[in-house]
């Protein structure tokens, strides 16, 4: 099943910007925003404020990944995890540090 890359418009601290997310990504993303009771823009600006180096839609997969690969090695669900960690989750550096 191939996923095109979709481009997409989101307002992020007051200044509207354009991802390119596959469609599986996009909807981790907005899944991830419902479980922290979060909008999807305060999640992206978190994303985006956290970020080192690199494009939003490459942090904003990154994000994703992670989220997923903790719940899979069987780390804390988020629903489980302090409020400051919620918006301000490790990004790119958690893939591939090791732990």
């Amino acid at each position: 099943m191939k996923s095109p890359v979709i481009k997409r418009s989101i307002v992020i601290a007051g200044h509207k910007t354009s991802v390119s997310l596959e469609d599986a990504f996009w909807k981790g993303l907005k899944e991830i925003a419902v479980s922290r009771h979060a909008t999807l823009s305060d999640v992206v600006a978190a994303i985006d404020a956290e970020r080192p180096h690199g494009n939003l839609s490459s942090a904003i997969r990154l994000f994703v990944l992670d989220h997923y690969q903790r719940r899979t090695n069987g780390h804390a669900d988020s629903a489980q995890m302090p409020r400051e960690r919620l918006m301000l989750a490790p990004v790119a550096t958690s893939v591939f540090r090791p732990e």
